[in-house]
């Protein structure tokens, strides 16, 4: 009897586990996002026979189903703790936590990504900085396992390597190194981005090199005291927030930031992004393909051409105190093909400003 019974549970309970799920999730609405990992869920794939057909509607109805699933931030944090404290891995999903700081393994060094990169960059001084009269400059912003990898006992790519391949394949550009002026502490404990106040000294090394200086003085304002980063939700288990401050001065104040998508004005800081899906675009508003950035305040007529990922929105900010106007471009939204249609090249300083992650993974450049 008792064997029956034991027989009868084992099937019984997954088989009722399935049932109530299955159901859970037919019945309940589809959430469009996931605001923990800051990404868009799958919604329910259309079937046609040509996906039928082919298995694409059951793969994509496979991803409907694990995003839609009931309770899932919560099985998810089952699952890191089932991974990190029961099994003992050292990371969960590529991501980890050493020395307060979460950080993602960044490994291996991808060789043919970086070339791709640097033939998007070559590209670019081909056909618009060659023949110009530009001044052209680039640097590299590491990411937190240059700090944080080898030494806690994690896989680390090899860095000197790295930068080494970006110098050589970028011999048209002077390489301007940042690590001298970078430690941990300069980034966001729960992000992967550095923090505004922390890289005035980058800022004031960069304009120097390019023969401007930076002498002004900061106002630090407090943006949000519960900042959590884009790892924290990929982390799926508690941890807790950053500060995140913005900074400014009379210069700052007065700069005049036109947006070539909305054909607008914005703000510098756009204080509403702090209360949306990622607080860090309350720097130029997130993700843009051209801004241009204007300082009545110059001293100098020179202009800088800034392109960059989303590093660069936070120091575009600072860098522009030491120049007239500074254009910002992110050719992961705009073609390369298209720049000569908005921006004049002559006589300018050029800087490819880039972190390893997107020099690592650098499909998302055009």
């Amino acid at each position: 009897m008792m064997k029956k019974l034991k027989n009868g549970l084992l099937i019984g309970l997954p088989a009722a586990f399935l049932v109530l799920f299955s159901v859970w999730g037919l019945l309940k609405p589809d959430q469009s996002i996931s605001q923990s990992e800051r990404r868009p869920l799958a919604s329910f794939p259309t079937p046609q026979w040509e996906t039928i057909e082919s298995g694409t509607f059951m793969a994509d109805f496979e991803t409907y189903t694990l995003d839609q699933f009931p309770l899932r931030d919560s099985f998810r944090t089952l699952k890191a703790i089932t991974a990190l404290q029961l099994f003992r891995q050292k990371d969960n999903h590529d991501l980890y936590q050493a020395q307060g700081f979460l950080a993602k393994l960044e490994y291996p060094f991808d060789r043919s990504s970086v070339t791709y990169a640097a033939e998007r960059f070559r590209f670019v001084y081909d056909t618009y900085l060659k023949e110009s009269g530009a001044r052209v400059y680039v640097s590299i912003v590491p990411d937190k396992s240059y700090f944080l990898a080898a030494k806690n006992g994690y896989l680390s790519m090899d860095y000197d390597a790295f930068f080494s391949s970006v110098r050589q394949q970028m011999d048209f550009a002077r390489y301007l190194d940042l690590t001298p002026y970078l430690d941990l502490s300069d980034y966001y404990r729960t992000d992967t981005h550095w923090r505004q106040e922390k890289i005035t000294d980058v800022a004031a090394f960069l304009v120097e090199q390019m023969g401007g200086s930076l002498t002004a003085r900061y106002q630090l304002h407090p943006q949000s005291s519960s900042f959590y980063g884009v790892y924290a939700g990929q982390w799926a288990l508690p941890v807790a927030p950053d500060m995140l401050y913005t900074v400014t001065n009379d210069t700052i104040d007065q700069y005049r930031v036109f947006d070539f998508e909305t054909q607008s004005v914005i703000p510098v800081y756009e204080a509403e992004k702090i209360t949306g899906q990622d607080p860090y675009e309350v720097f130029l508003s997130g993700p843009k393909s051209l801004l241009t950035i204007e300082n009545p305040k110059a001293t100098t007529d020179k202009e800088l051409i800034l392109f960059r990922d989303s590093f660069g929105s936070s120091l575009a900010p600072l860098l522009a105190q030491g120049f007239a106007k500074v254009t910002v471009v992110d050719i992961r939204y705009i073609a390369p093909e298209l720049l000569g249609r908005f921006i004049d090249f002559e006589n300018k300083d050029v800087l490819f400003l880039y972190s390893t992650s997107v020099l690592n993974h650098s499909i998302t450049i055009k």
